[in-house]
């Protein structure tokens, strides 16, 4: 439903999107999953057709969305990262205008407010000034402006930022449903647990560019069964003392701060910091994580999640 390649998008001498290739399929959640300012934003503007891209190809449902804009556009419901609402209509004025906005009209546009209104917990609330709803309802009817016209492929930015545990559990509820019903939903976040939980697929975007991507098992198995040592204070000369430790990976090391990727490595803290001590190093902080995608973008980027 979704095909991006090569994608590329310049702002002056900044590569925000740099080469990005991915496909989204109908009926799975395929998961953008990076640091704010990774470009995540930015692919999902070119792939809506609010930006144009700078190189690449992109086509939704089979439309290119440079060269047949309008009819790729028709496929997509998008949920800004921004809630994109008129505080001073209700919920179903709202609802009303988007699906007109996309060519819904009569007794077919209000069965299917009420259905979204309902869907999304608001139906009680729906002659009410979006002005008087919470952060979680507001986030919620944002979601059901995005699908209110049932489009086949459904584009989610960061759509839980800000909001309480509660309405956040139904949002993705909501989420998974599109998805179940048949829809391709493309979802960008930067939480770990929602793109661990949510995902069928996902790719993990840092500085523009795609540095891994694939089902969660698969993405797991790049890191093995290893776990991942942080260590901070003080290593002149550790990758040396390390050398000769046989299945141990200096995966970052800057004199001040080492990771290290090891099978068992709980285990295997006494001789490494033996080694470490015997090199004349000092270790003031130790920091240990098990496999999992948090630990699997530590090591191909060399930093946390939200660093």
């Amino acid at each position: 439903m979704i095909e991006v390649s090569e994608l590329r998008k310049v702002f002056g001498e900044l590569a925000a999107v740099d080469g990005v290739t991915f496909t989204a399929r109908r009926g799975e959640i395929f998961g953008l999953l990076g640091p704010n300012g990774a470009g995540k934003t930015t692919t999902i503007h070119c792939i809506s057709g609010l930006l144009t891209p700078s190189g690449g190809r992109v086509t939704v449902n089979g439309h290119d969305v440079v060269r047949d804009g309008a009819e790729a556009r028709k496929s997509i419901g998008v949920t800004p990262q921004e809630v994109a609402l008129y505080e001073e209509l209700t919920a179903e004025e709202n609802l009303a205008y988007w699906g007109g906005a996309h060519g819904m009209r009569g007794a077919a546009l209000k069965q299917r407010t009420r259905e979204v209104l309902e869907l999304t917990g608001l139906l009680d609330r729906s002659r009410e000034p979006v002005k008087r709803f919470s952060g979680g309802m507001k986030r919620r009817l944002n979601f059901a402006c995005g699908i209110v016209h049932s489009p086949p492929v459904v584009i989610l930015d960061e759509p839980t930022v800000g909001v309480d545990p509660q309405s956040r559990v139904r949002l993705l509820e909501l989420v998974r449903a599109q998805a179940q019903a048949g829809a391709c939903v493309l979802y960008t976040t930067h939480y770990m647990e929602e793109a661990e939980n949510l995902c069928d697929r996902l790719a993990i975007v840092d500085h523009g560019k795609i540095i891994a991507q694939g089902s969660l098992d698969e993405l797991r198995a790049m890191l093995g069964e290893r776990d991942l040592l942080r260590l901070t204070g003080r290593f002149d000369g550790a990758q040396a003392a390390l050398a000769g430790v046989a299945g141990l990976e200096v995966v970052q090391s800057d004199g001040e701060t080492m990771l290290l990727a090891a099978e068992g490595a709980s285990k295997r803290l006494p001789a490494i910091f033996e080694k470490l001590g015997a090199a004349g190093c000092e270790i003031r902080d130790t920091r240990l994580t098990q496999p999992s995608l948090e630990s699997l973008f530590v090591k191909l980027t060399g930093k946390d999640l939200r660093e």
